[in-house]
């Protein structure tokens, strides 16, 4: 099996929305977002995978090492030896590579986020530097759509901390931030146990309105000029939007319940959003 090859199978195991966006890239693109994903699935499984601390913070450290080999000497993991090329092609920077890192740390470390500043550290790390990244590869001229791309990774991450409030509470993880359970009346142990109430709709709403702002204002700094090279992070876009739409008639479901938008509808919303930005 090449290092490409173990990217593809890492990637189609995930099942993520973000893959179906690359099959409108051409083929050194498609590559470097495989290899790019397949990074981001190996060190987040490292988090979903090691419930003891030590193992985790070993592994993770292990691949800060293996970052520094992939710039600076010869990688080992068939991942780095896919993302080699990739990185000289698109001139991809290894602070940003150690930052999704850092981002994985934190959740070794932090199972309760205090307030929404220490949460935004943590959704830039893990979301907004890989939209960084990607912006870089899907090929941009505005530094203005550095901004976009920052803006729309937050819209992402905070969209699948309130898909995923009752799995990862079930995890006895809460990303929502503390300060705001508090004006909310809402306790943690009602989050722990799937406690629907009003307060909890109208906190989750809450999380909603943000997460949409979000879009709001990534879509407004994307610049005309680059519009049709960052179709690919619209289109998921437009997923997520949708999935939100989805959760916000009946917030207190994602207590009980993983929502998600069937594959069909997924394709039609990826397909109307590149028929909407491919044009000039």
């Amino acid at each position: 099996m090449t290092p490409q090859q173990y990217c593809q199978q890492k990637t189609r195991e995930s099942g993520s929305s973000f893959t179906l966006s690359f099959m409108f890239l051409t083929k050194d693109k498609r590559e470097a977002m495989t290899a790019l994903y397949a990074f981001c699935r190996e060190v987040d499984d490292v988090v979903d995978e090691c419930s003891d601390y030590q193992i985790a913070q070993t592994k993770l450290a292990w691949w800060k090492q293996e970052i520094h080999r992939l710039f600076h000497e010869t990688p080992q993991h068939p991942v780095t030896q896919a993302l080699k090329p990739v990185v000289d092609a698109f001139h991809l920077q290894e602070a940003h590579f150690v930052e999704i890192i850092d981002g994985m740390q934190m959740d070794t470390q932090y199972n309760r986020y205090a307030d929404f500043e220490q949460l935004a550290l943590y959704c830039y790390r893990v979301a907004s530097v890989v939209g960084l990244l990607s912006a870089q590869i899907f090929g941009y001229k505005d530094q203005a759509t550095l901004e976009y791309a920052h803006d729309l990774g937050m819209a992402f991450q905070l969209t699948n901390i309130i898909r995923d409030v009752g799995e990862d509470a079930r995890r006895g993880r809460i990303y929502i931030p503390l300060d705001e359970l508090e004006r909310a009346g809402v306790t943690e142990e009602q989050l722990l146990h799937s406690q629907a109430s009003p307060q909890t709709q109208a906190l989750l709403l809450k999380q909603i309105e943000r997460a949409e702002l979000f879009y709001d204002k990534a879509l407004s700094q994307l610049p005309k000029a680059d519009t049709k090279p960052q179709l690919p992070g619209l289109m998921m876009a437009a997923i997520y939007r949708a999935l939100l739409q989805e959760i916000k008639p009946d917030p207190n479901l994602v207590l009980t319940h993983k929502v998600a938008l069937p594959p069909f509808r997924k394709l039609k919303l990826a397909l109307g959003a590149w028929f909407k930005y491919r044009k000039p």
